[in-house]
């Protein structure tokens, strides 16, 4: 899934950058409204990040015409501007939500979340959604798991790694295999990267992370459901 960042500071940009690419989104960045504008129309993301305070156009200019093209893609500016009438303002001009600088990280991820549980709902309308690994339902358009009354909150990326080892189910999917399928194809593989994160996933699913029954390890070549 594919989100632009349109942010004119490079730290905050590079840093929203670097967080949501840790949930699994593939991000698109712009510095200023017209380079927001010429990403949208060349890479067609899913959903748009905008500052409201950026150099040639701002990001209620952006809002419009963005909304002018598609009026369901979801849009959320991201401003240091607090007044009531700024919130109101992006909201009536067709924004999803508000987020205000500073932020928190827990903050813009659930978010972030939210407003990709409804992306992804939408433009998976009639399917059925869910699947069972072992005593777990796994909902990826929710970004959920259940077993019983526990619900565990996914990323992205969580919901990809254990739908990529749910579709070879008995079959060692391999670490490349993962890495391709659930980072890309660019990304610069590292084992730490991955084994991370699967200890990361287990001890949020796994009843007993260290005697796990849904993500088991094949050492030497990668991980198997």
């Amino acid at each position: 899934m594919k989100i632009l960042i349109a942010e004119d500071d490079v730290y905050i940009r590079e840093g929203l950058t670097e967080l949501l690419e840790l949930e699994g989104y593939q991000c698109l960045v712009a510095c200023d409204g017209e380079e927001a504008l010429q990403v949208y129309v060349e890479k067609k993301p899913d959903f748009v990040l905008l500052d409201i305070m950026m150099p040639k156009l701002n990001g209620y200019e952006v809002c419009k015409r963005i909304r002018h093209q598609d009026s369901s893609i979801p849009v959320i500016f991201v401003s240091a501007k607090s007044e009531e009438i700024d919130r109101v303002l992006g909201l009536e001009l067709g924004a999803d939500d508000y987020i205000m600088k500073p932020f928190g990280n827990r903050e813009v991820i659930a978010r972030i979340r939210a407003v990709t549980r409804r992306c992804m709902t939408t433009q998976d309308t009639g399917k059925v959604d869910g699947f069972d690994m072992e005593d777990i339902r796994v909902s990826p358009n929710q970004l959920r798991a259940t077993r019983g009354d526990q619900v565990f909150e996914l990323s992205l990326r969580d919901v990809n790694i254990l739908r990529c080892l749910y579709q070879q189910k008995g079959n060692v999917v391999s670490r490349d295999e993962l890495f391709n399928q659930c980072w890309g194809r660019d990304y610069m593989a590292n084992s730490r990267t991955l084994d991370q994160h699967i200890s990361k996933l287990r001890k949020l699913i796994e009843k007993d992370p260290k005697l796990p029954r849904i993500i088991r390890t094949v050492h030497g070549v990668g991980y198997r459901f």
